[in-house]
This record gives C-alpha cells, sequence and structure tokens, in this order.
C-alpha cells in the first residue's frame, strides 16, 4: 500500500517535529509499507537536520546499525557527540539568559494587555526587552530539543509581551505544534482556531502566504481533528470554507482523504457528500486514492460492484494512515474505530443508493456489493430497517428485502434544499465582510 502512503506529502507541509509520529506509526506497523531501515534512515536525516534532539538521533543511529543487544555497542560518531556538547552547552547559556524572566513569571499571572505586562515586569522585576527577547530564544530552542511541555509554557507567556505581529505568529505556531505533540488536544484545538483567526485577519501578507499559512494549518488540524470527541464536524466547518477548500485544490489536494472519511462517518454531515463528489471530480487528475475513488464509484458512475471492490481497498488505506489507523488496545483485543466506523457508514451509503433504484433486492446478492456474510448481511440489514425510518421489509422464504414505493415529497425536497443554504450563506457573509 506504499502508493497510497502520504507521508511524503504531508511532511513538505509540516513542522519536522511533527513528521515523526508519523515515522513511527509506519515503524510499528506490522504490515509495514517501508523497510525499517528506510525508515530509521529518514528519521535520522530529519533529527541531525531540523532538531536539536542529540540523543534521540543517537539512539536512531545505534538501532539503525545493529544495537538491538546489550551486549552488542554501535560506536556513535564523533560528529554527533561533538554535536551534543554544542547543544548542551548553548541550552545551558539560554537557560542562565532566560533564568530572570523565567522565575520572575513563575510565581506571576500575566494579563491581556501586552504593554501593561511590559511595564509591570520592568518596575517589579527590571525585566527588559533583552530578557524577553531570551525568553523566545530559550522557548524556541527547548522546542528543538524536543522538551514540548516547557516549551509550550514559555511560548504561552512570551505571547502576553511579544508586539510583535511576526513573533507572535511564529510563537503561536510552536505553541500550537507543542500542544499537538503533547497531546493535549483541547488546547491544541483552541491553539487552531487562534492561529486561524490570526491567519484570516492578516491583510498584509500575499495571497501566496495566504494559501500556504492555510495549508500548513490544515496539516496540523488533522492530528487534532482525528484525536478529538467532535473532530469530524471541526475538519468539514474548516476545509469546506471556500478559502481553505481553494488551498485544498491549489497545493494539498491529498487532502481531500481526510475530508472524505470525515463526511462519510458524519451522518449529520451527509448533505455535504455532493459538493464534496464534485471537488474530487475536479481534483481527480491531481489526486485520487480507494477513499475518493469509492465516493466515485458510488455518486458519478453509479457502480456498485465498483464501489464494493474500492472499499476493500479503503480498508487498507485506513489501516496504514497514521491519522485514520489509530488502533487501540482492549484486554487481549486490538480495534481500529475509524476503519470500522468507516465500513459501517461506507455500506450505509452504498445500501441506500442501491435501494433508491431498486424495489426488490435480493439480501444474497447485496451481502457480495456490502462485502459481508449472508447471515451477517441479513442481520445487518434488519437493525438497519428497525433502527431507521426506512419503509422496508425483509421476506425470509425468497430471500429478498422488499422496498416500499417512495414517492418524493415536495415539501421535503424544499427542506433538503435549503439544509447546507444556511452554512453557505454565513461563510458567504464572513468572506465578505473579512480580508482575502
Amino acid at each position: 500500500m506504499a502508493e497510497h502512503d502520504l507521508t511524503a506529502r504531508m511532511a513538505a507541509h509540516m513542522n519536522c517535529h511533527l513528521v515523526f509520529p508519523l515515522l513511527e506509526f509506519l515503524q510499528w506497523r506490522p504490515d509495514r509499507a517501508y523497510a525499517v531501515e528506510e525508515i530509521l534512515q529518514a528519521k535520522l536525516r530529519l533529527l541531525i537536520q531540523g532538531t536539536n534532539m542529540v540523543d534521540y538521533a543517537m539512539d536512531t543511529h545505534k538501532l539503525l546499525h545493529g544495537d538491538t543487544d546489550d551486549d552488542v555497542v554501535v560506536p556513535v560518531p564523533d560528529d554527533m557527540v561533538e554535536r551534543r556538547h554544542e547543544v548542551v552547552s548553548r541550552l545551558g547559556a539560554l537557560t542562565a539568559a532566560a533564568a530572570p524572566i523565567v522565575s520572575a513569571l513563575k510565581n506571576h499571572q500575566l494579563g491581556p494587555d501586552k504593554e501593561h505586562n511590559i511595564r509591570l515586569l520592568h518596575e517589579r522585576f527590571q525585566i527588559g526587552p533583552d530578557q524577553i527577547e531570551a525568553l523566545y530564544q530559550y522557548a524556541k530552542f527547548q522546542f528543538d530539543c524536543g522538551n514540548y511541555p516547557d516549551a509550550a509554557e514559555n511560548l504561552h507567556r512570551y505571547r502576553a509581551l511579544c508586539t510583535s505581529s511576526e513573533r507572535s505568529l511564529s510563537a503561536q505556531w510552536g505553541k500550537l505544534s507543542a500542544e499537538i505533540l503533547n497531546n493535549n488536544w483541547d488546547v491544541a484545538l483552541e491553539e487552531l482556531n487562534c492561529l486561524k483567526e490570526m491567519i484570516d485577519s492578516k491583510n498584509s501578507s500575499s495571497p501566496l502566504n495566504q494559501i500556504q499559512n492555510r495549508i500548513w494549518l490544515m496539516h496540523c488540524s488533522i492530528f487534532i481533528f482525528f484525536n478529538h470527541g467532535n473532530g469530524s464536524y471541526g475538519i468539514i466547518d474548516l476545509f469546506f470554507q471556500d478559502r481553505y477548500l481553494n488551498a485544498i485544490q491549489t497545493d494539498a489536494p491529498h487532502l481531500l482523504r481526510y475530508l472524505a472519511v470525515a463526511v462519510v462517518v458524519n451522518r449529520r454531515r451527509r448533505n455535504m457528500v455532493k459538493e464534496l463528489v464534485k471537488v474530487i471530480q475536479q481534483e481527480q487528475h491531481s489526486y485520487k486514492d480507494p477513499i475518493t475513488e469509492f465516493l466515485e464509484c458510488l455518486y458519478v458512475n453509479h457502480d456498485f460492484d465498483g464501489a464494493q471492490q474500492k472499499l476493500i481497498e479503503c480498508e487498507q488505506v485506513i489501516l496504514n494512515d497514521p491519522f485514520l489507523g489509530k488502533r487501540i488496545e482492549e484486554g487481549n483485543s486490538i480495534t481500529v474505530p475509524l476503519r470500522d466506523e468507516f465500513l459501517e457508514n461506507a455500506r450505509l451509503l452504498i445500501f441506500e443508493s442501491y435501494c433508491r433504484i431498486h424495489r426488490c433486492i435480493d439480501i444474497g446478492m447485496l451481502s457480495e456489493k456490502l462485502n459481508m456474510s449472508y447471515s451477517e448481511a441479513e442481520l445487518w440489514i434488519m437493525n438497519l430497517v428497525s433502527n431507521s425510518k426506512l419503509d422496508a421489509k425483509i421476506d425470509s422464504a425468497s430471500g429478498n428485502l422488499i422496498m416500499a414505493a417512495n414517492h418524493a415529497n415536495i415539501h421535503e425536497q424544499f427542506i433538503e434544499s435549503l439544509k447546507n443554504l444556511d452554512m453557505r450563506t454565513f461563510m458567504l457573509a464572513k468572506s465578505t465582510m473579512e480580508p482575502a
């Protein structure tokens, strides 16, 4: 499934620290898409070129060169040892330079008024611009060393003292990344929304820079939305906004995979399927995978056999995706919740689409299209009929599902057509009022 792996495309739009969780996922997958050596080499390059996590780099080097036995010691290259001394020395110097302001802020809460905070620190603790700059450099170095909790805390403090819009934006990006790597999903979501407001209200940036910032933001949001309770709502609300959808179509069509999964699993936003399919069709020349092709088979080609085949491939794509294939151990069993949720809802989409054009449906044939056994399909359909407003009955003798005649209600059609109007109107008004 390496052909559908998005790690390289995602990494191109991410801080290198955010790439490590993706590589860790690939490394420990039972049915890996890449050789372990290949993954370790990629990890080592990132560690050396983009971070100050020298101990992590040394451990990765040892693992890459076969140091898995306590009796076998793989020597660490001299340049790594020298680099470690430099990082430790630099960290000590930055710690000392930032010590006065860190000590002052431990027992002092900063308010929303930055000028007041700066004046107060100067009057009470003789803290000036040099110490504030030292706090930023210290927090940034902590982040580069992989000390994400302390980096997040110090970046939060720095933002309450920073009067430069560019530096505030930089600190906001760092804080968001740190909270993601700390797995603080509620706080990360707050930081994401705050950063979105900063990006959308920044009218001094060029259109190209705006698009790039929105693409970066959406890539960060994937971590949050697939780990947060209401994530499918969040990704749909964000990605379907005109300016963000435009950014996806401009330089990040691979994000359609995650939008498609969110739409499929969220039954309350099923009215967004048609709009999603339009975008998938427009971008099929630049990106497609079994998940997007599944929707295209079902809603464009009305190819139920093709949709069933793509659904089998979708399962493998989800299992091998770092964001979608999250595993949860429960006792002796391992489950992949999003895989199960996607397959259940995808089968429901096939079932609903098939029922729209057939009055009498053979359960055996339908079980094949749903990739289920006959008994599983029969039980699944029975539960669906009893738990929904589906006007149908099962004829056990003939093994058929009999659909009642469905006469279109003009009032229901009108209500359905208006379902998405309020959201689209709101987005249009918001886009008109805000700067481009």
